[in-house]
């Protein structure tokens, strides 16, 4: 059981406040945001998600830039708090269309009424956004899209010519177009968050992909999806497609599907049959250690260059096709503890690039807004030391952490064939879209 729950802005500000058991005190969200604050862990280190103060235990997600955050006096598990609270959020954005602090504040009536549903007297009821629909009657004040920030390419669904900005998906479970027209789209999204530690001279010591089948649909009178993957896919050891692990071929370790997918035909044809439930929900998950290339490779050069002097030269190479653009790119790297400053020096004709050296922890930032396919960009860095360096640099340098977006790519080639609605009208030709995006989840490279 929870004694309270509630969402804090980024600033601390209190937005949703729910108390179900009266026995925490009324400025625990306080104490909480200041907590996580100023935690007192290592440099740059953030507040774990569970964590006791003064007897009471605080749960937190971050979700969409907001704090989800549940409270208790006893001994409970960690695991269900957590799934508790990204199930609210899910929810909670499924009802509202999008997820942020504007959104929170112009539908708190509805929020709440949410919340006295979902739980009672701290306990756990239903977090189904179908099973709540009888339930719950409030209806969402929408966003204005014009008033969202700009999403950028990696809010485009994709599909052929046709192009449907990402705020499309933004809109209410239980809301219809004006006029009430019922809005017959189904979404699909391939999401992948790979984690790669490279070696000094550039090889591959670990590498492995999480991904997920995303999905949110508006289609009327819940029929029956398709979703073709790969001719060629292979789950861990079988081989369903008869292939012969050679190039083109999709493996994967393992995976998981959502409740509602049947697997009737899915070892034969490779394609999952679904009746989708309302709300955005995981299709299937998986993961893949198999050797796959990697969307970037980093060439770190750190030498001295004199007794008081480094420097730094960082090279990234995008190795994907031209027509692919990653965006907010970002390197990271340590150096000695003695640098006391550093001076940049971009290509010639660089846009959209800023660095920055970070005093507090020795740590340099190199951010691109954007990396086109098959591109190159170096960054050179001069080290300014406060005391000659008796051993080799290298040594109290790196490694380089790499995060990034890539639109419309994804890692492991997993692809959806074709994504078909079953409706017996043969006039019934609903929107189907589907994107690939590629996150970096531990991009390592040591120096």
């Amino acid at each position: 059981m929870i004694s309270q729950f509630f969402v804090l802005s980024l600033r601390g500000d209190n937005i949703v406040f729910r108390d179900y058991r009266g026995d925490v005190p009324k400025g625990s969200a306080e104490i909480f945001f200041r907590k996580v604050k100023f935690w007192q862990g290592e440099e740059g280190e953030e507040a774990p998600p569970v964590f006791k103060v003064d007897g009471v235990n605080y749960l937190h997600v971050k979700v969409g830039g907001l704090l989800f955050v549940a409270t208790t006096r006893v001994n409970i598990s960690p695991a269900l708090i957590l799934e508790l609270l990204q199930r609210i959020a899910r929810v909670t954005k499924d009802y509202l269309g999008i997820l942020n602090e504007d959104s929170l504040r112009k539908n708190f009536v509805l929020v709440y009424e949410l919340l006295d549903e979902m739980i009672d007297f701290g306990y756990p009821q239903t977090t189904s956004t179908e099973a709540l629909k009888s339930f719950v009657f409030n209806e969402p004040v929408v966003i204005d899209a014009a008033r969202l920030p700009n999403l950028g390419p990696a809010a485009l669904f994709i599909q052929g010519t046709k192009r449907v900005p990402g705020t499309s998906v933004t809109k209410s479970v239980v809301a219809n177009e004006p006029g009430g027209r019922k809005r017959e789209e189904v979404f699909v999204d391939i999401i992948e968050k790979i984690s790669v530690t490279f070696n000094a001279s550039g090889y591959i010591l670990t590498s492995e992909i999480d991904g997920t089948i995303q999905m949110k649909s508006y289609l009327s009178g819940n029929p029956e999806i398709r979703v073709a993957l790969n001719e060629d896919l292979s789950i861990g050891r079988s081989d369903f497609g008869g292939g012969f692990g050679g190039v083109g071929m999709v493996i994967l370790d393992d995976c998981n599907f959502h409740e509602s997918v049947r697997l009737d035909d899915f070892e034969t044809e490779h394609y999952l049959t679904l009746v989708p439930p309302d709300g955005e929900f995981p299709v299937m998950n998986y993961r893949m250690t198999q050797e796959f290339k990697p969307p970037f490779k980093v060439f770190p050069v750190i030498e001295e260059a004199g007794p008081f002097k480094g420097e730094v030269v960082l090279k990234v190479r995008a190795d994907f096709p031209a027509n692919v653009t990653a965006n907010t790119v970002a390197l990271r790297l340590p150096l000695p503890k003695t640098t006391s400053r550093v001076s940049f020096e971009l290509e010639a004709g660089a846009t959209g690039q800023s660095t920055d050296f970070k005093e507090t922890n020795k740590t340099i930032e190199w951010s691109l807004r954007k990396i086109v396919g098959g591109s190159e960009h170096t960054l050179r860095a001069k080290l300014t030391l406060t005391q000659e360096r008796n051993v080799n640099i290298r040594k109290e340098a790196g490694p380089v952490s790499m995060s990034f977006t890539i639109p419309m790519f994804n890692a492991s080639k997993l692809a959806v064939r074709y994504l078909q609605v079953v409706k017996k009208s043969k006039s019934y030709n609903p929107y189907r879209w589907v994107r690939y995006v590629t996150h970096s989840n531990s991009y390592v490279i040591r120096v």
